[in-house]
């Protein structure tokens, strides 16, 4: 394995090992375990139709993302397409999405990797006090922090483990859910599947909305897949046949684990019922101590503490790449670029990238629990944000060949299209309901505190921007990055334009 262009290590990744990668940055045990719930309060049975209805808008943008890296195989993903089809100061802003999800998600799921470690050690006491939990889990980070920067196979074989892990045993957690409900074991509260579950009508537009930005959270992380293309084997390709494996993958999981869950603890508002809001922080090992005990209770635990910290540490990986690409291009400072001679990773922006979530987290979880809790919420505009950006770049940017073929009319053009929309409507129907105080647990005056946080946090990124234009003019006057630029890869896909 040598080194590529941008100092990566090229052909480190297989199939296989960039689709752990994309599946570990999903997180499927913790986002079941943190969503689950709330997607029940806000649409009742029809949970497994909303993973569904979710699943074909991440489809059509996981389209998106495939066909822009067969074309441009750059490891800056949004920012660089996004700069190639639209311009700097859209490619920037795609960018800082990027990067503000990362640190946004980086603080909750250190929290709960410390939490429930702490739960499944049985220390419970520890888990509630604000200066353990938050201690163990900046000491999260930094472990992951450090993972990240000693190489990509080092990472993708720590991410296996963590992988077949979660999946084993969601699988084993849902066909013994779903054996006790047939079997007649369940319990009361217990309800057989039903075919009304997978339909999504009947569901009113700001309850369709509250419901898709969380499944837009569940499924989000998939796109890391294409962040490590420079590392992959094929990087025009391989990249693109991950992404769209690991959402399928995810797909599979959510579904047969909502329906299981559903099932076994029914819609009570009580109880282990699904419906029951003291409850919806976390439903999943909830049901340890019904389904099997102290034991499964305890592997649960553990299942959540393990998901989280997966995510940890794959959420920096493609972050800390974006950031070497924006540096590559000069759209930040030229340091973020360095990479390390030995480890053949973007050094100084791993490190960055998990101070800057150390400090995100010591604010928010020292400060405020409540806050930390509104993040997850305001976590799905970011995606929502970026994930748009790069499905209209998708457009635009093939726009001379779309008529060449029914084949890049349909994958270059439509379909990317419908995913952008979906994402835009998400996002401003979501933002025009998070305005409401109610929404989360904080508020600012009239304004609610996840609509501050999640709008305030990509806003955020606008001085920040004009703080670099003032500095890295040639990347702001398109001179170092635009659509006819050769991006910097140890492949090339196709010429500019898709062929044209």
């Amino acid at each position: 394995m040598e080194a590529g262009p941008k100092g990566l290590r090229t052909g480190a990744l297989g199939l296989w090992g960039n689709t752990v990668i994309g599946l570990g940055a999903t997180a499927p045990a913790y986002s079941l375990a943190a969503t689950l719930g709330y997607v029940v309060l806000a649409v009742g049975e029809k949970a497994p139709a909303m993973f569904l209805v979710a699943f074909v808008p991440m489809l059509f943008v996981a389209v998106a993302y495939r066909e822009l890296n067969r074309a441009v195989p750059d490891c800056g993903t949004t920012f660089t397409w996004g700069t190639k089809a639209f311009g700097p100061w859209v490619g920037w802003m795609g960018g800082w999405g990027v990067a503000v999800s990362a640190i946004i998600v980086l603080a909750n799921v250190a929290e709960i990797a410390a939490v429930y470690t702490l739960r499944a050690l049985g220390f419970v006491a520890a888990a509630e006090n604000t200066l353990v939990k938050v201690g163990v889990g900046v000491l999260f980070i930094l472990v992951m922090t450090w993972v990240s920067h000693r190489g990509i196979v080092l990472s993708e074989r720590f991410q296996n483990a963590l992988i077949v892990f979660q999946i084993v045993v969601l699988a084993v957690l849902a066909a013994g859910a779903l054996w006790l409900v047939y079997s007649g074991d369940a319990g009361p509260q217990a309800v057989l599947p039903s075919w009304s579950w997978f339909d999504p009508t009947g569901i009113t537009g700001s309850a369709a909305a509250q419901a898709l930005i969380l499944c837009i959270f569940v499924y989000w992380g998939w796109d890391a897949c294409l962040a490590v293309g420079e590392e992959t084997r094929g990087s025009t390709s391989t990249p693109g046949r991950a992404a769209l494996l690991a959402t399928v993958i995810l797909l599979a999981i959510y579904v047969v684990v909502a329906v299981a869950l559903q099932s076994y603890a029914g819609f009570g508002a009580t109880g282990i019922g699904l419906a029951n809001p003291e409850h919806s922080e976390d439903v999943l090992t909830l049901l340890g101590a019904p389904m099997g005990g102290t034991v499964l209770t305890a592997v649960l635990l553990l299942t959540v503490a393990v998901s989280a910290a997966s995510s940890t540490q794959t959420t920096i990986l493609p972050t800390a790449r974006g950031a070497l690409a924006m540096a590559v291009y000069g759209a930040v400072p030229r340091r973020f670029g360095s990479v390390h001679p030995r480890y053949a990773t973007p050094g100084f922006a791993t490190v960055v990238m998990g101070l800057s979530a150390v400090v995100f987290y010591l604010v928010l979880g020292l400060v405020s629990s409540d806050a930390l809790l509104d993040t997850v919420a305001s976590l799905g505009l970011a995606v929502a944000f970026y994930y748009g950006i790069t499905a209209f770049a998708c457009v635009w940017y093939f726009r001379r060949t779309l008529l060449r073929s029914p084949r890049d009319l349909l994958l270059r053009g439509l379909l990317p299209l419908l995913g952008g929309v979906v994402m835009v409507w998400a996002f401003v129907q979501s933002s025009v309901d998070m305005l409401d105080p109610a929404y989360g647990e904080t508020s600012f005056g009239p304004v609610g505190g996840v609509f501050v946080i999640g709008v305030g946090m990509i806003a955020l990124g606008v001085p920040l921007m004009l703080a670099c234009a003032v500095r890295l003019r040639p990347f702001f006057r398109g001179e170092t990055l635009d659509e006819d630029t050769p991006v910097l890869v140890p492949e090339t896909g196709e010429p500019p334009y898709g062929g044209s």
